[in-house]
Order: structure tokens, then C-alpha cells, then sequence
């Protein structure tokens, strides 16, 4: 299994530097005692209860992209503290990260309150997505009541609308043009590929209705 250490202390104190040589020593043995391949050690000096962490961040990142599958720490503390730590647990079960701990000397296995959280955040997630797709569907059929025609209207949606010159204006006052509001554009863009938001949509229309008038 591809593995990746993370130890944390939380100030620069000398006895700190010290704990982490330690966590880095133990975790390194752990790894050989479960046959891990470890693909990087990250150390890092911050608050447990911050989530801007450069460090932790990298991780993430390559949690998502399925870079490795073991997480070594020292104990659940050093993922975080508080709703921090429940963040980012939230985060690596998602991406089907183990994570071994020297407290627990092998795989670390959820409290029955932090599943019960977890489940919950899991649920209201699920929903989020759902309530997205349901805005994308409603502002699709809104466009297409008042006569769009996306396939024939949007040549180049596989841009994803990335870059400036991506995000459709043409048919960002077609649409406004048939009374559709602001947010039903951008929703109605979202849905055909374009990654653009409301405030997005709004500056592209003013920038446009500005030059027209000049």
C-alpha cells in the first residue's frame, strides 16, 4: 500500500521539534511493520485548529487524486482539533484514505459520536448535490421554454468556461434578452458546461452593454 506520513506539532518550541523527529521515527516503523510503501513525510507547525495548512492541503490534493491509500499520523489529534478534524476526516473517507495511527497501532476506527457527524455531513452533502442539479434542470427548462436551443445556441461547451473569452456572451444576453434572470443564466451555463457564476454572468452583461453603448 502507497503510504504518506503527516506529523504535526502546533508551535515552533525546541521540545515540538523534538516530538515531531519522534512521530516522524515511530510512523516510519509502523509503515514497515505493515509492509507500506511511504511516498512522502510531511511535517508541519500549526494550529490543529486552522485548515489553512499548506501541508495539509497537499494532501488533500493528493488524496483526490488517488496518489496514495494510507494515511500515518500519531493520533487523530494531529489530522486536527474540533470541527477541523471532523472536516478533514470527512475529506479522506471520501477519497477512501486508511488512516493508521501509533495510538491505535493499526487503523483508526471512528468514535460512535464522529460517525453519527459524519453520517449527517455525508447526508446534507448528498442533498447540496441534489438541490444543484435540481437548479441546473430548472433554469434548463426556463431557457428552453423561452425558446433556447442549447445544441444549436453553444458550439463550444466542452470549453468549461475556464478562461474569459470561453464564457459565452452571445448567449448571455440572448438569455437575458428573454427576461431570464442573472442566476438562471449562470445556473442555465452550468448545466451546458460553462463554470461560470452569477456575479460572473452579471460583470460579462454590464461589460458588454457598456461597449454597445459607447
Amino acid at each position: 500500500m502507497r503510504a504518506i506520513i503527516y506529523c504535526r506539532v502546533s508551535t515552533e518550541k525546541e521540545e515540538q521539534t523534538t516530538s515531531i523527529e519522534r512521530q516522524m521515527s515511530e510512523l516510519l516503523k509502523m509503515a514497515n511493520q505493515y509492509g507500506m510503501e511511504v511516498l512522502e513525510s510531511m511535517t508541519e507547525k500549526a494550529s490543529g485548529y486552522s485548515l489553512d495548512r499548506e501541508e495539509l492541503l497537499n494532501l488533500l490534493d493528493l488524496a483526490r487524486d488517488g496518489y496514495f491509500q494510507c494515511l500515518l499520523i500519531q493520533d487523530d489529534t494531529r489530522l486536527g482539533r474540533g470541527k477541523a478534524k471532523m472536516a478533514i476526516l470527512h475529506q479522506l473517507l471520501k477519497y477512501n484514505i486508511k488512516v493508521y495511527t501509533l495510538s491505535h497501532q493499526g487503523e483508526y476506527t471512528l468514535t460512535e459520536a464522529d460517525e453519527m457527524v459524519l453520517d449527517i455531513v455525508s447526508t446534507v452533502e448528498e442533498y447540496q448535490r441534489k438541490l444543484h442539479n435540481m437548479k441546473i434542470k430548472r433554469g434548463m427548462k426556463k431557457a428552453v421554454s423561452a425558446g433556447f436551443k442549447p445544441q444549436k445556441n453553444l458550439k463550444n461547451k466542452h470549453f468549461g468556461g475556464r478562461e474569459k473569452k470561453e464564457v459565452p456572451i452571445t448567449e448571455i444576453v440572448r438569455l437575458k434578452n428573454m427576461k431570464l434572470t442573472f442566476n438562471d443564466i449562470a445556473t442555465t451555463l452550468r448545466g451546458l458546461g460553462f463554470n461560470v457564476s452569477k456575479a460572473t454572468v452579471h460583470r460579462r452583461y454590464k461589460e458588454y452593454i457598456d461597449n454597445t453603448d459607447n
